[in-house]
């Protein structure tokens, strides 16, 4: 069972923890986690495939603040179908200057006629400046835009 993630002030510069109820059903927030095609329309386009081993891109803006050249490299490290999704990201530049190598982890827990979405985005190099510039950056995406791109998705489908 996850932990109750901190909030944005959270101190731990190597992980960014999310908590939030979406008002659909595990199997609804599954499918939009898991299909590449809605994906696309609430993170990033890519070639997504729910298979552990399965390695595939995702394409972002770039972002020279942070050394994030705009393409991910993924891959999904586990699974368990309407509860748990994990993937490791690594930027495709895979340089000394980006050495981005995170798991992000979805876990769904069903709360009444919704579902508690539990993010956790661990990896983060506390002592790479660029790496704290993510940091700071995604803590304040994945709450804001991404979760609220999700949430549209899920009205829309």
């Amino acid at each position: 069972m996850p932990q109750a993630p901190d909030g944005p002030d959270d101190d731990d510069l190597t992980t960014i923890k999310v908590d939030h109820f979406l008002a659909h059903p595990p199997a609804k927030v599954w499918r939009a986690l898991t299909d590449p095609e809605l994906i696309a329309q609430w993170m990033m386009p890519g070639d997504f495939r729910l298979e552990v081993g399965h390695r595939y891109t995702m394409t972002a803006v770039p972002r020279p603040n942070t050394n994030f050249s705009g393409v991910i490299r993924a891959e999904v490290l586990a699974h368990d179908d309407e509860r748990m999704l994990s993937v490791r990201w690594q930027d495709e530049a895979g340089s000394r200057e980006n050495a981005a190598d995170w798991t992000i982890t979805w876990t769904l827990e069903p709360e009444g006629r919704g579902t508690r979405l539990f993010l956790v985005h661990a990896g983060f190099d506390p002592d790479d400046p660029a790496q704290r510039m993510a940091h700071r950056i995604m803590g304040g995406g994945w709450r804001s835009h991404v979760i609220g791109a999700l949430e549209n998705v899920l009205e829309t489908y």
